[in-house]
């Protein structure tokens, strides 16, 4: 049996060649993140999963849950054809469970096509503003991409940072330099 990413993939690309068309993408984005949020509830999840539904009830408490507070429709909370589409594919195929997936898949295309990447940083201590600026112009510089910036906070780290922009993981923390002075002195 396939693996979800391998099942959320080619929905995400369906997903984002329909957003490009529609010059969609911050939308579409939004839209499928308030969906990863949405099933990380597993009382969402259990309800969908419900026999007793309907997909078009399913449909229609999917397409509700996505609208927002101040009545403006989201593109899968109805107020797009192609979004209540999406949904209507997921639902025939029984895979709206893959929607967190699905939202990752379609923010790296995005991300890509935009030459911007999400990058962590983890560090014992709050950063600065400074601090913060700094490590943005030598990411961009080193990476050669716009980056946006969330800082955590790790008081284990004792000091210094752990750096994480996509597949690319910089551990410059203390306890890590520790730890390889550990390894050194017992080997």
């Amino acid at each position: 049996m396939a693996d979800n990413n391998t099942i959320a993939r080619p929905y995400a690309r369906a997903a984002f060649e329909l957003a490009s068309e529609g010059k969609e993408l911050a939308g579409w984005s939004a839209a499928l993140d308030a969906a990863k949020d949405l099933l990380a509830d597993g009382r969402v999840s259990k309800f969908l999963g419900n026999p007793a539904l309907t997909d078009a009830e399913r449909l229609d408490f999917l397409t509700g849950l996505f609208q927002s507070a101040d009545d403006k429709k989201s593109v899968l909370g109805g107020g797009d054809e192609h979004g209540t589409n999406f949904l209507k594919l997921l639902l025939e195929y029984g895979r709206v469970s893959v929607l967190p997936e699905i939202a990752e898949h379609f923010d790296a295309l995005k991300a890509a096509i935009e030459n911007t990447v999400d990058v962590t940083v983890t560090s014992a201590v709050r950063m600065g503003p400074a601090q913060e600026q700094s490590v943005v112009a030598a990411l961009e510089k080193r990476l050669g991409r716009k980056v946006n910036l969330s800082t955590e906070i790790d008081e284990n780290l004792i000091g210094g940072a752990v750096i994480r922009a996509g597949d690319v993981v910089i551990d410059g923390s203390l306890r890590a330099r520790l730890e390889g002075l550990a390894n050194a002195l017992t080997a």
